[in-house]
């Protein structure tokens, strides 16, 4: 597909980046509202947990079927699909009776988001080619999404204290309704529309064996790591995902092509995306959990402390695309994943039980805001620089994908380290509290320094570093 105008590109950009946010800050939105939540409908840890988790697992477990099924059926056609079915499954949540009902409408929502965020992705990847102008479209999807944590967490804070609870999922109705109107207006409809037939054996091992891993590591961290239902949940989708790789050596149109795998970039890219959400997203959460629980901020207080490093995002992240043409794709690839692990353990060690926000947390997380974006941006360029047109909605499955399942990875086992060294301590409950989040963020910083040391070796694209006017051809 030949890319439109500037002008058009420039529009279709706004939209592609404005869903980004409004996906990433669905998530924060929902957790700030879950205590009001369980008050309401009378539900305990466990189901509030699920309220969160059903959107997880879903939302993992499908961004690699979205993404075929995009490229097959037009990424347009499955975009406004997405966000339709995002708002009806929204629109149920808020009128939710009960908690089942509730934790239902959450898992729709992660099928709708799911497939608007694989077809978003694929359609910016058609949109921009390989180059300048991707980096910057990358960078704006940064930094939108570094925008929509901390909003999503102050507008949950106000519309849960003003509206209630299920004023949150009627903004998200509102919000998908608006993006689909304009969708309809200017996205392409002839964008997608790969050739070949569906690997239905495949979607559905894939699928299957992806939703009961996520599901295993969310449920892990709260009944145990050893349980026999956690073992047998987690071994069931690793069987499973086993069972996929088998189906695709034979598949006639496989749902991943092993060619496809076999590029040492493109897995080497997704393992580093990967690691970078391991990090990312468990550090949002454990910082508004020390500004909330230790410091005795408002949920309002806990967001609004995330303001400046998501400033700094939207400050550092238009800059990308100009970091990596001059100082190249692996070298900023690298200094990214330095300042995330030097942001991280500085924040670990600035904890302290009577600090103040400005004594412990503003600093590290400005270097943390500016090594999200590099991060972010570096490791989609890498992922997606060798996919062909066809393969653009692939492309966006695989990578969401990893990310999606290194931040579902990096809260269980995060949370998981903070919960055991704070039970351990048998000092004050902030005491007690301020070790677990430091020793869950010297983990994190420990993911970020072994993904700096990978980005090291170079099996990175090259020709990311230069402008393109095409395609970069896959073989």
């Amino acid at each position: 597909m030949t890319p439109p105008p500037p002008g058009p590109r420039r529009g279709a950009l706004a939209l592609l980046a404005s869903t980004q946010l409004l996906l990433i800050m669905d998530t924060a939105i929902v957790n700030v509202a879950l205590p009001s939540v369980g008050e309401d409908l009378g539900s305990g840890s466990t189901g509030l947990s699920w309220v969160a988790n059903a959107y997880l697992i879903t939302f993992g477990g499908l961004l690699l079927l979205g993404g075929r099924v995009a490229d097959l059926l037009g990424h347009r056609r499955v975009f406004l699909g997405g966000l339709g079915l995002l708002a009806v499954a929204s629109a149920a949540g808020g009128l939710a009776p009960g908690a089942d009902a509730l934790v239902a409408a959450r898992a729709a929502q992660g099928v709708g988001a799911a497939l608007a965020a694989a077809a978003a992705f694929a359609l910016l990847l058609l949109l921009f080619p390989d180059g300048p102008a991707r980096h910057k479209a990358l960078g704006a999807f940064a930094a939108m999404g570094g925008l929509g944590g901390v909003l999503g967490t102050v507008l949950g804070g106000v519309l849960t204290d003003a509206l209630g609870w299920r004023a949150t999922f009627w903004l998200n109705v509102l919000l998908a309704a608006v993006l689909a109107l304009l969708a309809a207006a200017v996205l392409d409809p002839r964008t997608g529309r790969a050739s070949g037939g569906f690997d239905l054996a495949g979607a559905l091992t894939a699928t299957a064996g992806l939703g009961l891993v996520a599901h295993a590591l969310v449920g892990g961290s709260e009944t145990g790591w050893l349980t026999a239902r956690t073992l047998g949940t987690g071994g069931a989708g690793l069987a499973l995902l086993l069972v996929f790789a088998a189906v695709e050596t034979r598949a006639a149109a496989p749902l991943v092509p092993p060619p496809v795998l076999a590029r040492p970039a493109l897995r080497r890219a997704n393992v580093l995306a990967a690691l970078a959400q391991t990090t990312l997203f468990p550090m949002f959460f454990l910082v508004s959990l020390y500004l909330q629980d230790v410091l005795g901020h408002t949920p309002l207080g806990g967001g609004l402390g995330l303001l400046p490093l998501s400033l700094v995002v939207v400050a550092v992240a238009p800059q990308t695309g100009r970091i990596i043409l001059r100082a190249g794709l692996h070298r900023t690839m690298t200094l990214g994943f330095v300042l995330l692990c030097a942001g991280t353990l500085w924040l670990a060690l600035a904890l302290t039980p009577d600090g103040s926000f400005a004594s412990t947390v503003l600093a590290p997380s400005l270097l943390l805001g500016a090594a999200l974006p590099l991060v972010m941006v570096t490791t989609n360029v890498a992922a997606t620089a060798e996919a062909a047109p066809a393969e653009t909605g692939l492309a966006s499955g695989l990578v969401n994908t990893s990310q999606q399942f290194g931040s579902v990875l990096g809260l269980a086992v995060l949370v998981a380290v903070a919960t055991t060294r704070t039970e351990a301590g048998t000092t004050a409950r902030a005491a007690a509290e301020t070790a677990g989040f430091r020793a869950a963020l010297l983990t994190g910083a420990a993911f970020a320094a072994l993904a700096a040391l990978l980005s090291v070796r170079p099996h990175l694209p090259a020709r990311t570093t230069a402008p393109k006017d095409r395609m970069p051809d896959p073989h």
